[in-house]
């Protein structure tokens, strides 16, 4: 389709949307809380009217600025960073120095009341939602646990507030493409639906040097919402809420950075350095079902909520783990997850001097893993066989009379399996009160208390493939000339295998405290202290790490075991690996945050100016830290001692005049290691370090976002009836990327534009992401002696239309 096609079918979306135009004017000062058909069953007051530090973004917000996933909140909330590093598969989220790159979340994400359990449904689609509010520092009070960082709520338009069809589709460069389709319909004062779905296409911007330069990250997206609202009485709503996403990704376009100790580089892999140079094709596709069913009884004194949810999620990863041309190994993960979820919540009318709220809270999931790793030659010879060679090292070093041996492992393969359930079952109570006018109007206490009961269980069934080795150790003795060949007489038997079940359960207490003062209606000052935490859990990772232990040292048993060798026994024996229970090498505790903070909102100048300020202080304990295995056999989840962060948040936003509007943001977070005691490769050994003042990695130090819109209005008869601008700068930086704080990402700045033609409700806007081309990085770790960097995404620019009939 040509330039003047695209351009004379935007006219006709215009015309037809000009026909059910009505006069609006988007730049009237908007409580945007007070348009949400469907209430929080938790809170009893407005966001901006709680002790607590928060941002919300409508729907005009996230057009003007570009959210159509959760990735693009980075730096628009202060103090919010999101890495975007290859799929959909996790989503990390970080807010004040907390976040959680694998396992359990740190942030928790709530769609239409609707607690969203695992990180790997985070990511979706934002095409029909109205609202996004962010609350910053521990909810767990009542939100329990994950919560500790912060809560998300994602609200989704409601066929009660919109009518009619809403359409959309766009291009941009980089070959991509997107559209959704939803309608809204009221059928009587009591029923009312919207059914729609959507689409998007991309087509990568990063190329495979090691697959001919084809592009990494490519893939697509389609789904789907059905939503139903029935109202059987004055007092009685029903809300019926059922959605499903398929996504199929390119993944994993990490840039070759080179080996971490030059000396050592490759001579072999020194032209792919700065090149993605993955030698095996990577990929994630995901299916994604959420379901929820609101039920909200208004009686005289309290309001009644029932919130009822489920989550399915299948999904599969494919991932060249060495990231490298080399073949050393893969890992295939498949997850299936099934969630269900119950809250029964009572609480007082508004505007009550006593406001409560209690309720209970259940989950149960399901959930099933296979991660299979498979060991190609080059990974057999440099993980098991590099492993046994390093025992010969050090004997001959310790011993220099000894015969110089050497291992070699004849396999072309290896296979270790890995099939694991790890249910969770968790259960709460809650109660918060909040007691207003307190000795003088405007006062306000708030006291709060949750106790979290959380069980988990792991069974596994960890076995290597084949269990027949086939290796050759040569010997050469002192003053023989000739090396001795002594190839095992049986293929070794190697007792690999781990299966068993591991469970553990914790109680939590969460409690809350808060004092407030209001003098004005939508002015207030507070000071809050609130506990948080992380859940606990399994790193079945290590298991490929625990696999490849016990085959070196079987190989060491079967050669100390051989005649040639007797004279060698009692040596090589204590130099094996010592390998831990499993109980010890997998599981992490939970993580545990105090945050102490004050704030205010303020709402000046007769609605037009909004100011919000807080300053926090977060004392964290056993901090979950990502990080490779040290044999690089993938990532885990290791607890790092303490850690403290400590900084300050604003926001502005102003309607200067009925035209221009502009907003600006910024957060600061000082968040360093306490105590922190660990094992890290020194110069090519393990030796234990302490990162006690290092930063805290993927915490940026400042966050930043200023951003204005401008509209012309234009006298009814012409082509257009206004043209909007928009304009935002979001920033971040120094972030750090490793607890060594040895590589970091300066400050940098992304600029995003937005000029919008509308004509009643139709309108055609012409978008720019990364403006100026900025060159940084999204993200970066290192996994076997070699650093990866996964790149910002260059400047995009597209056309998008819209229409409302």
């Amino acid at each position: 389709m040509n330039r003047y096609r695209i351009f004379a079918l935007a006219l006709t979306f215009l015309a037809a949307g000009n026909l059910l135009a009505e006069e609006v004017d988007t730049l009237k000062v908007v409580d945007v809380e007070e348009i949400l058909i469907i209430s929080t069953p938790k809170e009893n007051r407005k966001l901006r009217e709680q002790p607590a530090a928060v941002t919300l973004l409508s729907q005009q917000d996230m057009q003007a600025t570009q959210v159509n996933s959760i990735k693009n909140l980075t730096a628009l909330v202060p103090n919010m960073f999101i890495p975007d590093y290859g799929s959909r598969l996790t989503s990390a989220v970080y807010i004040r120095g907390i976040g959680s790159r694998i396992n359990t979340p740190s942030v928790g994400l709530y769609v239409d009341n609707i607690p969203y359990i695992d990180k790997s449904a985070f990511d979706f689609s934002y095409a029909d939602v109205e609202r996004i509010d962010v609350l910053r520092g521990p909810q767990g009070t009542l939100y329990g646990r994950n919560a500790m960082g912060g809560l998300i709520k994602v609200h989704t338009k409601s066929p009660f507030t919109y009518q009619g069809t809403d359409f959309r589709m766009g291009a941009g460069t980089h070959n991509a493409y997107n559209a959704s389709l939803t309608h809204y319909h009221q059928i009587s004062d009591r029923f009312a639906f919207s059914a729609g779905g959507f689409y998007d296409y991309q087509g990568g911007f990063f190329r495979n040097a090691a697959r001919d330069y084809k592009k990494e990250d490519s893939g697509q997206s389609a789904g789907g919402r059905i939503r139903a609202i029935y109202l059987p009485s004055e007092n009685w709503k029903m809300d019926l809420n059922v959605s499903y996403e398929y996504s199929d990704q390119g993944g994993y376009p990490y840039f070759y950075m080179g080996n971490l100790n030059p000396a050592q580089q490759k001579e072999d892999l020194k032209p792919y350095i700065g090149k993605i140079s993955n030698n095996e094709e990577s990929s994630y596709y995901r299916n994604l079902l959420n379901a929820g069913l609101n039920l909200e009884y208004q009686a005289r004194n309290f309001i009644f909520s029932a919130v009822t949810g489920y989550q399915y999620l299948k999904d599969r990863m494919f991932m060249d783990q060495d990231f490298t041309p080399e073949n050393i190994f893969n890992i295939e993960q498949k997850q299936k997850m099934n969630t269900l979820s119950e809250e029964i919540v009572l609480k007082s009318k508004p505007n009550r001097r006593w406001q409560w709220t209690t309720g209970a809270f259940g989950f149960y999931q399901w959930l099933h893993t296979d991660g299979p790793v498979v060991f190609h030659k080059d990974g057999i010879n440099s993980v098991i066989e590099g492993n046994a060679n390093a025992v010969f090292d050090r004997l001959a070093a310790a011993n220099p009379s000894m015969p110089a041996m050497g291992m070699s492992i004849n396999n072309e393969s290896l296979r270790v399996s890995g099939s694991f359930d790890t249910p969770t079952l968790s259960g709460a109570l809650f109660h918060q009160s909040t007691f207003n006018d307190l000795l003088i109007e405007g006062l306000s206490a708030t006291v709060g208390l949750r106790l979290d009961y959380e069980k988990i269980k792991m069974d596994y069934n960890s076995v290597s493939t084949p269990a027949d080795f086939d290796f050759t150790v040569t010997m050469q003795r002192p003053g023989m000339p000739v090396p001795v060949v002594i190839k095992n007489k049986e293929p070794l038997q190697g007792n690999a295998a781990y299966v068993g079940k591991e469970s553990t359960d914790y109680v939590q207490l969460l409690p809350k405290f808060a004092l407030q003062y209001e003098w004005k209606k939508g002015n207030n000052v507070y000071l809050t202290a609130a506990r948080g935490y992380r859940s606990g859990g399994y790193n079945i990772q290590m298991f490929s790490d625990l696999i490849t232990g016990v085959l070196s040292n079987s190989m060491m048993d079967a050669v100390a075991a051989d005649p040639s060798f007797s004279m060698m026994e009692s040596t090589i024996k204590p130099m094996k690996k010592d390998l831990p229970e499993v109980s010890d090498a997998t599981r992490y505790k939970p993580e545990y945050t105090w945050n102490y903070e004050a704030g205010t909102h303020l709402t000046l100048w007769e609605g037009r100016l909004l100011a919000d300020f807080s300053a926090f202080y977060m004392d964290t304990r056993d901090q979950q830290i990502s990080k490779f295995a040290d044999s690089g056999l993938g990532r885990i989840t290791v607890n790092a001692g303490k850690s403290h962060s400590y900084g300050a948040e604003a926001s502005l936003r102003a309607s200067l005049t009925d035209a221009l509007t502009l907003n600006a943001s910024y957060g600061y977070t000082y968040a360093v290691f306490k105590d922190y005691v660990t094992n890290a490769k020194v110069d090519g050994t393990l030796q234990e370090v302490s990162y006690k003042g290092k930063y805290v990695p993927f915490v940026p130090k400042h966050t930043m976002n200023l951003g204005g819109q401008y509209i012309f209005r234009i006298n009814p008869g012409h082509l257009f009836d206004r043209i909007q601008l928009n304009a935002n700068y979001t920033a971040a930086g120094r972030i750090y990327w490793t607890e060594e704080n040895t590589v970091s990402q300066a400050f940098y700045g992304t600029l995003n534009g937005r000029v919008s033609f509308q004509k009643g409700n139709g309108q055609i806007d012409f978008w720019v992401r990364n403006a100026l081309n900025k060159d940084y990085a999204a993200f970066y770790f290192e996994s076997m002696s070699n650093g990866f960097m996964q790149k910002g995404r260059p400047v995009q620019a597209g056309i998008e239309l819209r229409c409302r009939f």
